[in-house]
């Protein structure tokens, strides 16, 4: 384990999973789309997301379940600009582990900040440098509500590899030092309510528990 370099972004990837992109084929074929996504559809998680491990995750006022988006990040280690596929392991610092908590919702090319940018919403594991972490090409990685298994999902199943993906998103915009990409959260992530314990693991990678808490009990007690 090592300390997280300097935070940059941190930005994740939707529908980067086959089995999610297959079942979604009749609704990308419909107007006014027509056709699958070509480029990777991202989203932001800005700092206000960001959480460590054990810090408590607020559960919005009126919302009665997250899902639990058990996913693994890439931390880069110097800026990258049109980084080829052969050239991308030379960008990469190391790997983290996090939660990327998202409120339930329908919307597929263009998920909404509300749903996914609230406070708390992306607990982050501890940094593991490149050389000292497993591949990730094929990384089995669990997620688990107050202890129970709920998700077992493997990096195998990316429709865009970690080097694929680097070299899609640096075509288009340059990601900087410290910048950290999600790879994406598997299809039917679990779901976790006020109270839960949230688990995410993966191996070599280490452990993230976050409990979610209500937000209004988390403002009454800063309160105080």
């Amino acid at each position: 384990m090592n300390t997280l370099p300097p935070p940059g972004c941190v930005y994740g990837v939707a529908l980067n999973y086959r089995p999610a992109l297959e079942s979604l084929a009749d609704v990308f074929n419909r107007p006014p789309h027509g056709k699958p996504p070509v480029a990777p559809v991202l989203y932001i998680k800005p700092r206000n997301t960001w959480a460590s491990h054990l810090e408590p995750v607020p559960l919005p006022d009126g919302v009665e379940a997250v899902e639990v988006g058990a996913t693994v990040g890439i931390v880069f280690a110097r800026d990258a600009h049109c980084v080829p596929e052969q050239a991308a392991e030379d960008v990469i610092a190391g790997y983290v582990i996090a939660n990327d908590v998202t409120i339930p919702h329908s919307s597929l090319f263009r998920p909404p900040l509300r749903f996914k940018c609230r406070d708390g919403f992306c607990p982050i594991g501890e940094f593991v440098a490149r050389d000292d972490a497993p591949s990730v090409d094929a990384l089995e990685f669990r997620a688990y509500v107050n202890g129970e298994l709920c998700m077992t999902a493997n990096t195998a199943g990316l429709h865009r590899g970690v080097a694929r993906l680097i070299a899609d998103v640096t075509e288009f915009m340059t990601l900087r030092g410290g910048d950290v990409l999600l790879l994406g959260v598997p299809p039917t992530p679990a779901l976790a309510r006020a109270g839960d314990l949230m688990t995410v693991e993966a191996e070599g990678l280490g452990r993230l528990e976050n409990r979610l808490v209500p937000e209004a009990g988390l403002r009454n007690e800063a309160a105080r």
